[in-house]
């Protein structure tokens, strides 16, 4: 006799993830299959998974980020503090101006001494100055700056209700921020970072908002107002009305770049709260971080991203390690991130003088005049519908776009009928061309400038 007949089961597991599963019978014997079909991210993301994290606290090398010391700037905390510690007492601080190149500390030791400063007054039992931060390149208009303000004292509309992002006019969101601050008696001192990109967006209404905030203590009762401006722009004064100028740089600190062994002492610092043990590779590293942002005048903030990107590389491809090789790479990627976000966050009058460039160069140009330039930008500027400025300014806005390294100029002689600029593009007209094409504005216009068909790539 036949014994009795077994069973069996047979899998079939192609990947992991969700997919197909059967069961059947075929001559007396039971079977069965699970076909799973794979996620496409399933692979990309289980390398994260897998192996050991690069990354502790990636935090600790954003520009936002405070850490408890500040190496390298003792001069410069102790300055300020003592500036601001009247505040302690209730009386009201002087205005700072904080002058210096990017990545140089003015924004990181503002906010570290208010820190300090809120701190000391809650330890000690006295009234603690309420602090406010406005990056007012971020921000960029007189009516966001003094919404943000509101917003930091939770000053209301009559009906309760949170003063609206437009709508309404300045003079009435500055009597809300002013009747809110009087309500009771407190100092209240506030950071304008990058301050200066409020008068180069528009010099009237930039003096505006900084003659109405510097001028605000003479009409408040119980309160007072201090302000710290932080300045990239060293010729930034010469563009302050003088009004403005006599009250807000009452006080100016100066902060000089840091040299290679001081950020070579800031990454170390960072590198200890940033990162595992492990993560990086060879004492090379850091040294080749520091010597490379050395060459960018000193700029801890450019150093502190370009060790982060080499991080988030080495991440990404799954290394256990930061290299050298994951640091060069970091260099090429923030080198193109930042062209494209200096060139979204221009203002519209050089973002239309950078476009005359670019036309022109598109057609064929290679060495540009300032005429030329002025004639082109000026049909820009009627088609966008904006002020025509002088020749002069246009010529003062191309000494600027050079500054940003997104053009390259040379002042030509040419005897007695004076001196013009010769300009050309530092960056690829393609890049230039794909950013400025986002701008809808900008678009529009292309068409009525340049022929499509002699675009050069």
């Amino acid at each position: 006799m036949f014994s009795k007949p077994k069973v069996i089961r047979i899998f079939i597991r192609t990947s992991t993830g969700s997919g197909a599963y059967s069961t059947g019978t075929n001559h007396g014997f039971e079977w069965s299959w699970v076909c799973t079909v794979e996620k496409p991210l399933d692979k990309l993301f289980d390398k994260f998974l897998q192996g050991q994290a690069i990354f502790k606290d990636r935090n600790a090398l954003r520009p936002t980020y405070v850490p408890d010391e500040l190496p390298y700037r003792d001069d410069q905390m102790s300055r300020i503090g003592s500036i601001l510690g009247p505040a302690l007492r209730g009386a009201p601080p002087s205005n700072i101006l904080c002058y210096g190149k990017t990545g140089t500390g003015k924004t990181v030791v503002a906010r570290y001494v208010l820190s300090l400063l809120v701190e000391k007054a809650r330890k000690s039992g006295v009234i603690a100055p309420l602090t406010a931060y406005v990056n007012c390149r971020i921000v960029g208009t007189n009516y966001r700056v003094l919404r943000k303000l509101c917003e930091d004292i939770d000053a209301r509309m009559r009906d309760g209700s949170e003063v609206p992002f437009t709508g309404l006019p300045t003079d009435e969101i500055r009597s809300i921020f002013k009747k809110r601050l009087d309500q009771q008696t407190s100092i209240m001192v506030v950071v304008l970072d990058e301050v200066d990109s409020l008068v180069k967006r528009d010099v009237g209404q930039g003096n505006d908002i900084l003659y109405s905030l510097t001028r605000m203590n003479g009409e408040l009762t119980n309160s007072r107002i201090s302000i710290i401006g932080i300045s990239n722009d060293l010729k930034f004064k010469e563009m302050l009305d003088p009004r403005v100028l006599s009250t807000l740089g009452e006080e100016e600190v100066i902060f000089a770049p840091y040299n290679a062994v001081e950020l070579r002492g800031i990454l170390q610092q960072r590198v200890e709260i940033a990162f595992n043990s492990e993560a990086i590779g060879d004492e090379g590293v850091i040294n080749l971080v520091g010597a490379l942002a050395a060459q960018e005048h000193g700029d801890a903030r450019r150093a502190l991203d370009l060790l982060r990107t080499a991080g988030e590389l080495a991440e990404r491809r799954g290394d256990n390690a930061i290299t050298q090789e994951h640091v060069r790479e970091a260099q090429k990627v923030i080198e193109r991130d930042t062209i494209t976000e200096a060139v979204k966050t221009l203002p519209m009058q050089s973002k239309a003088v950078l476009f005359s460039v670019f036309a022109l160069a598109n057609k064929g140009k290679r060495d540009i005049f300032t005429g030329e330039c002025f004639n082109v930008y000026a049909e820009i500027a009627k088609s966008l519908s904006i002020d025509t400025l002088t020749q002069r300014r246009v010529s003062d806005l191309i000494s600027e776009l050079d500054m940003l390294g997104l053009i390259n100029t040379t002042v030509i002689s040419k005897g007695r009928y004076g001196r013009t600029k010769k300009i050309r593009l530092a960056v690829s007209k393609r890049q230039i061309g794909a950013i400025l094409d986002e701008d809808v504005r900008l678009t529009k216009i292309a068409s009525n400038l340049m022929d499509e068909h002699e675009l050069v790539p």
